[in-house]
């Protein structure tokens, strides 16, 4: 079985957009640190998945087709600039309360350790809000909160931002 590092999307491989949403590759900005944070995954020996809430299709402010031709350019991105890339890419585009993949729920994770034979007891679900946090804890991984607030988690970590991801998980993974 695999081992894996889930990673939410908006706040942790890319900039917040804050209360709004990412709605086109222009709109997309890596942040630096999480191509480090990615490479370290690979060298331990992890696969990497994308788990993240997409409601804005949900809302209609973007179709399935544009959100994964965002993802596409992710992936391309990391592979030609990185030589990286995501085992995978999960999105739940649904709003609240009509599904059972919508995190803070764990379905994504599931159908991921499911389809990839993934072992969620030695995997790591990293994001930046209690949600992510939820849905780790729930599939049964370590869970990492990514946040400078100073309140309570549940999370097994936190780093105050994606600076100090790396150095973390060097450790840890």
């Amino acid at each position: 079985m695999k081992k894996c590092v889930f990673f939410d999307r908006d706040g942790v491989i890319n900039e917040s957009p804050g209360s709004g949403y990412v709605l086109g590759w222009d709109d997309f900005h890596v942040i630096p640190e999480f191509i480090d944070t990615l490479k370290l995954v690979a060298e331990k020996g992890y696969v990497s998945v994308v788990i993240t809430n997409q409601r804005c299709v949900a809302k209609g402010l973007i179709t399935k087709e544009a959100l994964e031709d965002m993802h596409n350019r992710l992936q391309a991105l990391l592979k030609e600039k990185h030589g990286l890339e995501f085992l995978d890419i999960f999105y739940c585009p649904h709003d609240r309360n009509e599904c059972d993949c919508r995190k803070p729920l764990p379905g994504m994770l599931l159908s991921a350790a499911k389809k990839h034979d993934i072992d969620l007891s030695a995997s790591w679900m990293i994001g930046d809000s209690e949600k992510d946090v939820q849905a780790g804890k729930s599939a049964g991984c370590k869970t990492v909160l990514v946040s400078g607030d100073s309140g309570g988690t549940e999370a097994d970590f936190r780093v105050g931002s994606m600076k100090d991801l790396a150095g973390l998980l060097c450790k840890e993974l």
